[in-house]
């Protein structure tokens, strides 16, 4: 599926993307949910994967509210943080899942996902995908924010899982 540009695609983006990711967690061979990926990675199993989506979920949350509802300027991507440091950010994130138990991880995902659609819905298509409108998103659009957050994150976490599924025995 091509990247939304428009507050609907980005809506069915979304919820496709989240119900695909949650069948293919679901439908994981037993044992897999909690095994180790078998494969190099920053995320290591898929607790740090839904704790990586949750933790950026609640990034998109608290800039959406400083700079959209607030009018503030948030700290993009995080405090200390540029784009150039995002894989230092990403390491932060997934330091603090490994203090999460992995149903407390999912519920966290699901909720923050809930959240983040809640917020989608309430922007129009003019608001989510015109320039300029919210002067803290710079060169960008909100809804480029919201596509990163759901469907571009969830497609990557897909691949990463399908891989991870493929290479842990049945």
């Amino acid at each position: 599926m091509p990247r939304p540009t428009t507050r609907d695609d980005l809506l069915v983006a979304a919820s496709d993307g989240f119900a695909k990711l949650t069948d293919l967690i679901d439908h994981l061979p037993a044992g897999a949910i909690e095994a180790e990926f078998a494969f190099e990675d920053r995320d290591r199993n898929v607790r740090d994967v839904l704790w990586h989506l949750h933790t950026w979920h609640e990034m998109v949350i608290g800039w959406h509210r400083v700079g959209t509802v607030e009018g503030g300027a948030p700290a993009v991507p995080g405090h200390g943080h540029t784009w150039k440091t995002l894989p230092g950010l990403n390491r932060e994130v997934w330091q603090k899942a490994q203090a999460v138990p992995l149903p407390a991880a999912r519920q966290a995902f699901e909720a923050s996902h809930a959240q983040v659609v809640s917020l989608i819905e309430a922007h129009t298509n003019h608001q989510l995908f015109a320039r300029g409108v919210y002067p803290w998103t710079k060169s960008t659009t909100l809804g480029a924010y919201f596509v990163s957050a759901t469907s571009s994150h969830y497609d990557w976490a897909m691949k990463k899982l399908r891989l991870h599924q493929r290479t842990f025995p049945a």
